[in-house]
C-alpha cells in the first residue's frame, strides 16, 4: 500500500489561511524569516524537524498535522479533558481548546473566568469569522464595540470576531462560557 504525497508547504498555506494569518505573522511566532517561511509555502525550501515544529506551534497545531492527506483524518479524534490546550490569558481568565486541530471549518473553545475574570482590558478581535457565545453558567457582560449585552447562563450571542469585544465575569461565582467559531481564527 502506497502512502499518498503531502506537500508540507502546501499545507501550511492552507492552515494559514484558514486561521487568517499572515506570513508575516507566524514567521515572527516561529522566529523565523518571513522570506524563508515563503519559500518553505511555495516548496522552494526544505524545513528542519526543529523549524517545522516552530511553525507548527505558531499555527496552533501539532506537526503530525502537517502529513496528512488533505488534512483530513478518516477517524474521529478524541480529545480528552486533561489534554486539551489550555489559555491562560486576560485577568483571571483561562480558555480551554475543545478542538482537535486543525479542524478547517470549526473551532470550540470553553472559557472560565473566576468572579471578576475578564478577556482583558481592552477589546480585540481576530480575523473575521461567524462568533457565536453561549453562556453555560454564570452572568456575564459581552462588551461588542460600544454596546455592552448583560448573558446569563443560556443565552447565546452571535456577532464577527473583526468587532472589537471584551467579556467580564459580572456574578459572584465563576463564569463559563463557549465560543464556536467558523471559519477558526484563533
Amino acid at each position: 500500500m502506497e502512502a499518498a504525497g503531502v506537500d508540507v508547504g502546501e499545507r501550511l498555506r492552507a492552515i494559514r489561511s484558514l486561521r487568517r494569518v499572515t506570513l508575516r505573522t507566524v514567521a515572527e511566532r516561529a522566529e523565523l524569516s518571513e522570506s524563508f517561511l515563503s519559500q518553505i509555502e511555495r516548496g522552494r525550501a526544505n524545513a528542519s524537524v526543529a523549524s517545522l515544529k516552530r511553525i507548527a506551534a505558531a499555527l496552533g497545531v501539532n506537526v503530525a498535522d502537517l502529513f496528512e492527506p488533505d488534512g483530513r483524518r478518516s477517524e474521529p479524534r478524541v480529545l480528552r479533558r486533561e489534554g486539551r490546550p489550555t489559555l491562560k490569558f486576560g485577568t483571571l481568565g483561562q480558555k480551554f481548546m475543545l478542538t482537535p486541530r486543525p479542524l478547517e471549518h470549526l473551532q470550540v473553545i470553553v472559557g472560565e473566568f473566576e468572579r471578576g475574570g475578564s478577556t482583558g482590558d481592552e477589546p480585540y478581535t481576530h480575523g473575521d469569522s461567524e462568533e457565536l457565545l453561549v453562556v453555560l453558567d454564570g452572568i456575564v457582560h459581552l462588551q461588542l464595540g460600544t454596546e455592552i449585552f448583560e448573558l446569563r447562563s443560556g443565552d447565546s450571542i452571535d456577532y464577527r470576531s473583526s468587532t472589537p469585544h471584551r467579556l467580564v465575569n459580572a456574578g459572584e461565582e465563576t463564569a463559563e462560557v463557549i465560543w464556536i467559531i467558523s471559519p477558526p481564527s484563533y
